[in-house]
């Protein structure tokens, strides 16, 4: 008796008419922005990552130089050797990271191998080249690149969203002339 009671229950609420979905026939529309609301919103963009960049190294106590173009790097193992320079072939131990609440792990010299690079010249982030050249061989430092300095709006196409500030941990290895 029971299973027939269960089983008329199961059809009663199984057979109620369903909600209908409501579809709008209207298009959206388009944004439009002005070139000069643009450059404003990504100045407003800058300048809101610049300060979480600042927050982030002082709740970390860091002692970091900012250079010009707003990267920011802090030598935590000063090494004794050679100065790197422009056009120099150097080879770097890396995490690669993001600046999110977790500290997101996206690259590893422990998994990719030491990665070497000619200074000035290969395809690393523009904010990587300069830094590099404010360290010598045997420094450790951690690096941190704005979204325009490391991969700008798209991000890599694989681990690194658009938009993002990356934290370089890094090793310089070593470093030669070419």
């Amino acid at each position: 008796m029971r299973i027939l009671f269960l089983i008329s229950i199961f059809f009663m609420v199984g057979c109620q008419p369903k909600h209908e979905v409501e579809v709008f026939d209207e298009p959206i529309s388009e944004i439009s922005i002005t070139k000069e609301e643009s450059i404003e919103m990504h100045r407003m963009w800058v300048k809101d990552e610049s300060y979480k960049i600042d927050r982030y190294i002082e709740r970390h106590n860091w002692d970091a130089i900012s250079t010009a173009s707003g990267v920011r790097y802090y030598i935590y193992e000063k090494g004794n050797g050679i100065s790197v320079e422009k056009d120099m072939l150097i080879t770097v131990e890396f995490e690669v990271r993001l600046i999110d609440s977790d500290t997101t792990l996206c690259y590893t010299s422990d998994n990719n191998g030491e990665h070497t690079f000619l200074v000035g010249m290969d395809n690393v982030e523009s904010g990587l080249h300069e830094a590099v050249k404010y360290l010598h061989v045997g420094d450790r430092a951690y690096i941190i690149l704005p979204h325009f300095a490391a991969h700008g709006l798209l991000g890599d196409m694989n681990k690194i969203p658009p938009l993002s500030t990356v934290l370089y941990d890094i090793y310089v290895v070593d470093a030669k002339n070419r």
